[in-house]
């Protein structure tokens, strides 16, 4: 059989984003490039691509990559600063409203990511498999409902929202590194750990199928 000029060697795209808020690291970009040689190591062909920490840039820069590799499966990854637990999120919003400035001074306040886009996109992959999968692998990780309304949730909303986006997409809050948290009491995990956990979640977005039929959410 003759394989098609448009097929890439590419099954996974990870994106993380270059570093933002006055910090000089940013472990989500680092864990996705880590998780790049976990997934080798498992045969698996995987690219990470940084993208810029701005509302008008991030989207056209997910949309390139996408069209450029055309994964079977899609994991965003980003910084959720303050928490101590991988967070596999379930639910993108059509919701702008920035507590800070983005990388390019852009603050939007209740603007939609996409005008007359739906209210919001779910996640394709299996979130609690994910969840799952990351726990099993040693590392603390929880279902997450808000993506929050910065350009993390931005990205996913995009992704999920492309024409002919991979088959299984989503999205990983991870914490921040050992090695580069702002404070010594700031919650943080090893760096192994993170791309551990982002290769999980890739894998478990590959095998695709029903996501597990138990509880996974919160009272408050």
């Amino acid at each position: 059989m003759t394989t098609p000029a448009f097929a890439s060697a590419v099954r996974v795209l990870l994106t993380g984003f270059e570093p933002f808020g006055g910090d000089g690291h940013n472990p989500s970009i680092v864990a996705a490039r880590d998780a790049v040689a976990l997934l080798a190591e498992r045969g698996v062909a995987a690219e990470a691509v940084e993208l810029p920490c701005a509302f008008a840039a991030a989207g056209p820069a997910l949309a390139a990559a996408l069209e450029r590799t055309r994964p079977e499966a899609a994991v965003a990854v980003g910084l959720a600063g303050g928490t101590g637990a991988v967070r596999v999120e379930r639910i993108a919003v059509n919701l702008q409203d920035a507590r800070i400035p983005d990388n390019a001074g852009d603050q939007p306040v209740d603007r939609p990511v996409r005008a007359e886009g739906p209210a919001a996109h779910f996640a394709t992959l299996p979130v609690k498999r994910a969840v799952e999968a990351v726990r099993a692998a040693g590392v603390p990780a929880e279902p997450s409902l808000s993506a929050g309304a910065f350009v993390c949730n931005h990205v996913m909303y995009a992704l999920l929202d492309a024409p002919g986006t991979a088959r299984a997409a989503g999205f990983v809050h991870v914490p921040w590194d050992l090695a580069h948290r702002p404070q010594p009491d700031t919650p943080a995990l090893p760096a192994e750990d993170l791309a551990r956990a982002v290769a999980e979640v890739a894998l478990v977005a590959l095998e695709g199928g029903a996501d597990l039929d138990v509880p996974g959410g919160t009272l408050h």
